[in-house]
């Protein structure tokens, strides 16, 4: 499979993600759902200064693509486990009465011959609207939820989004930026990846490509090999090959001024993982740096337990840890492309982009860069 591509080429304050004590107006609420290759999430935010306050969230494994990459179909029985949670998703919506919403989903559906048969089905059982997005808009809707965590010392910055079904990659250049301004100039990437006229200055994305191969769909390309570090060794070197159409992969980078920005549930069990967490703590892993040996190290650990032993690590989770190690291939496979000192971990993604976009679009948040 060709991965996709288009044809063209002071920080922003974080989201602050706790409850908020008193009974929020509707009208004020926005919702945001992703459903995924491997999971379905919701946030529903109240906008906040710059930023925004959950009130609700959902989350849940449901495999809809399970069986995808074989047949080309979703499967009835991941159809149902996805309706079931999407009902919850529906009775939350409700319970909130939200009225302003975005609901997604990504390349599970933009693959599955029967996805408009499962988004009508959908509508039917549950009232939901999904509607399907494209690898673009998906990219940039993760790029700018990271622009927080972009350094004002940043010139060249890499996001990458690790989803179930595909993995999106954005190269974007801000050296011409005032420093002051480098994290507004990612968020306004809302508005598109090519270069528009505008009062303010611009983040120029080199290049971009959605690499149809996520934490799922790369595990179920190699799930008859039975070794357990030759699969992982496999799963690498075949997500590698799949960036050679990406352009900064055929040039040497300068480690100066370089950072990499990794979102997805992969990137944050790694963090937790090395932070030795009991129990996983956004709050500690949002934002935290790690260095290229930090994350080896973990990954190397991950070999050493085997299957059975991530199955039992409460660091990784029963959700987590079958899917663990073809991510932690596609991480490897990145740090092995751009040698980094440094990997920017973000638990924030398209649902948090989704939310951002909503609200600058209806100009509910304050110093919106939009």
């Amino acid at each position: 499979m060709a991965p996709r591509r288009s044809n063209g080429t002071g920080a922003f304050p974080k989201a602050v993600e706790t409850p908020v004590p008193a009974r929020p107006n509707p009208d004020a609420l926005y919702a945001a759902l992703d459903l995924g290759t491997n999971s379905c999430r919701m946030l529903i935010a109240q906008p906040k200064g710059s930023g925004f306050h959950v009130v609700d969230s959902f989350s849940k494994s449901v495999q809809l693509g399970a069986g995808l990459e074989r047949t080309g179909r979703l499967s009835r029985s991941s159809m149902a486990r996805t309706i079931q949670a999407l009902r919850i998703c529906q009775q939350k919506l409700r319970r909130n009465r939200v009225t302003h919403m975005r609901l997604v989903a990504t390349e599970a559906c933009r693959r599955a011959k029967n996805s408009r048969e499962f988004i009508r089905q959908v509508k039917r059982e549950t009232g939901l609207t999904l509607e399907i997005i494209q690898p673009e808009e998906e990219a940039r809707l993760a790029v700018i939820s990271c622009a927080p965590l972009v350094s004002t010392q940043t010139e060249q910055l890499l996001v990458v989004d690790i989803g179930g079904g595909s993995t999106e990659l954005v190269w974007i250049d801000i050296s011409s930026v005032p420093r002051r301004d480098r994290p507004a100039a990612i968020m306004r990437l809302h508005n598109g990846f090519h270069t528009t006229d505008s009062v303010f200055p611009n983040a120029k994305v080199v290049d971009w490509i959605s690499v149809p191969l996520g934490v799922a769909t790369l595990r179920d390309q190699f799930n008859d090999v039975d070794d357990d570090a030759a699969r992982f060794a496999l799963m690498s070197w075949f997500f590698e090959e799949n960036l050679s159409e990406f352009a900064p992969y055929k040039n040497a980078q300068d480690r100066a001024g370089f950072q990499i920005v990794g979102t997805s549930g992969t990137v944050t069990t790694v963090a937790a993982s090395h932070l030795g967490l009991k129990r996983y703590d956004r709050t500690k892993v949002d934002g935290l740096r790690m260095t290229s040996d930090q994350i080896d190290r973990v990954i190397r650990g991950y070999l050493d337990l085997g299957p059975l032993g991530r199955r039992r690590d409460p660091r990784i989770g029963e959700d987590r840890q079958a899917l663990i190690m073809s991510g932690s291939a596609i991480l490897q496979a990145l740090l092995r492309c751009w040698p980094t000192d440094r990997l920017s971990v973000a638990d924030r993604g398209l649902r948090e982009g989704l939310l951002y976009a909503q609200m600058s679009a209806a100009g509910v948040l304050d110093d919106s860069p939009f």
